[in-house]
């Protein structure tokens, strides 16, 4: 069987938000003109600001972004998706609207002739303790339940007042702090048995290439979309490479 040449392209940090409409417009300018020819998009993390529980499907905003991505998978183009630290609670029903499918983190996939580990790539922050305390909570299931629990404008408020001290902590955090830790790559690496990483988080788009027990390997780190910023990265059997958009 002859192989797909179309590319798998990946993407994350849009921090799609209502008070952001110019990003969300030039997101939906990508969805019609660059994802329709790929042979996958992948969503690694953080599409959205903030994304309090599936009932905000009925949010006008959040409608409108569930259905762009269901006109790409009706265009015949799967869009598989991640949890980031933003949009930690997208559920069932937001992939029951879209189509997507929320894959595991981390996971692996066949990408240009051989696999790459996708991460959200926060759980590589090792070196900040206070985030990754936070992550271990919001990511618990029982937390999540009493979370959900909440009226929906309870858990919007909450959402806000979230992200408004996550800034206010990142005033106050060396820069070093919040990139990856090299040791929790490396073993991230060991345990997925391949020489390929992709993740975004960092917002600090490049390629990194490094030796891990003797092998060589590339990590990815995929741009966000703020501030009129924008690109992804395409796979294809040419190999990958980071596209401004």
């Amino acid at each position: 069987m002859k192989a797909d040449p179309r590319p798998s392209l990946f993407i994350s940090d849009l921090h799609l938000a209502p008070d952001q409409p110019a990003t969300q417009a030039r997101f939906f300018a990508w969805l019609a003109g660059v994802a329709p020819g790929a042979r996958a998009v992948y969503i690694l993390g953080d599409l959205f600001e903030a994304w309090p529980g599936d009932d905000f499907l009925a949010d006008p905003f959040a409608a409108a972004v569930a259905a762009a991505l269901a006109k790409l998978g009706q265009a015949g183009v799967p869009v598989y998706l991640l949890h980031g630290n933003r949009d930690f609670m997208l559920g069932a029903a937001f992939c029951a609207a879209t189509g997507a499918r929320l894959l595991a983190e981390p996971e692996v996939v066949a990408v240009a002739g051989g696999n790459a580990l996708l991460l959200h790539g926060d759980s590589l922050c090792t070196d900040d303790d206070v985030y990754q305390g936070f992550r271990r909570l919001v990511r618990d299931p029982a937390w999540q339940q009493a979370m959900l629990a909440k009226p929906l404008a309870e858990r919007v408020a909450i959402a806000r007042q979230m992200r408004e001290r996550s800034e206010s902590d990142k005033d106050g955090k060396n820069e070093t702090i919040m990139d990856v830790n090299a040791e929790a790559v490396a073993e991230a690496f060991r345990r997925a048995g391949c020489s390929v990483m992709i993740h975004g988080h960092t917002h600090r788009p490049a390629r990194h290439d490094l030796v891990v027990d003797g092998a060589a390997c590339v990590r990815w780190v995929l741009p966000d979309w703020y501030d009129g910023r924008g690109g992804y990265l395409r796979c294809d059997a040419a190999g990958c490479a980071l596209i401004d958009y």
